[in-house]
């Protein structure tokens, strides 16, 4: 079923097996894609569910319901704090990566101060990064918050927090739960303050090597790192 393209749907849209189709999915379907009525296409609601649907005019039919495997086992939250410039292609790349939750923080160096309209535009890539990487899942992109706030709220079995130039384990070298946090610092990385606090809160800190990496390229490598090894485990274990 690769061949066919995706589309996200809400479950406001959806009665029994009809779904009304918004003016903007009618747009794409029919004009960008070129699909006729009767064309089939792959609707997914973005909490795992995946079905097969045919366009008729301004709704689709929901025809035969899709058992996909394309997600990590284990679930991902990038705690991130807020970089300059390049927060839309983090959002992009880290979702074809498999993970499940993007937390924007606010740390003692973070200089972007985003709007409203920001997070609608983050939801939106994350939204078309999840159809064109075929994943069930679209990742939460929570509001952006102070960093204090989200070390008490976030909650995840394994936690870690990246420290450039530290002799602190490496990433790949950590044995993780079925959950894990990874926070990532802004230019500058985190505050010694900001690293103790975390480690108050059970937050093992960590480093992806030796080199030091922009902000926009850690939390890439890091989203790798662990769906490589959860994905090499799985192997080894089957």
């Amino acid at each position: 079923m690769s061949q066919l393209q995706r589309l996200v749907i809400i479950d406001s849209q959806v009665q029994g097996s009809i779904v009304s189709l918004s003016s903007e999915q009618q747009h794409y379907l029919q004009r960008v894609l070129r699909l006729k009525n009767g064309d089939r296409f792959i609707a997914l609601n973005g909490k795992g569910q995946t079905w097969i649907a045919t366009i008729e005019s301004n709704q689709a039919t929901l025809i035969e319901s899709l058992q996909t495997l394309s997600e990590l086992s284990v679930s991902i939250t990038l705690m991130l704090a807020l970089p300059k410039t390049g927060f839309d292609d983090v959002v992009r790349q880290v979702t074809e990566l498999g993970v499940a939750c993007i937390a924007p923080v606010i740390s003692d160096r973070t200089l972007l101060n985003p709007s409203g309209n920001k997070l609608d535009r983050w939801r939106r890539i994350a939204q078309e990064a999840a159809e064109q990487s075929e994943r069930q899942i679209v990742p939460t992109i929570l509001e952006p918050m102070p960093f204090k706030t989200a070390l008490e709220q976030l909650q995840a079995d394994s936690r870690y927090i990246c420290a450039e130039r530290s002799s602190s384990q490496h990433l790949i070298n950590c044995d993780f739960g079925n959950s894990v946090i990874v926070a990532i610092g802004c230019e500058g990385g985190w505050t010694t303050q900001e690293i103790e606090s975390a480690i108050k809160q059970n937050y093992q800190p960590v480093t992806l090597g030796k080199r030091i990496l922009r902000a926009v390229t850690a939390p890439i490598a890091a989203a790798s790192l662990i769906a490589g090894m959860v994905e090499s485990r799985i192997e080894s274990e089957t």
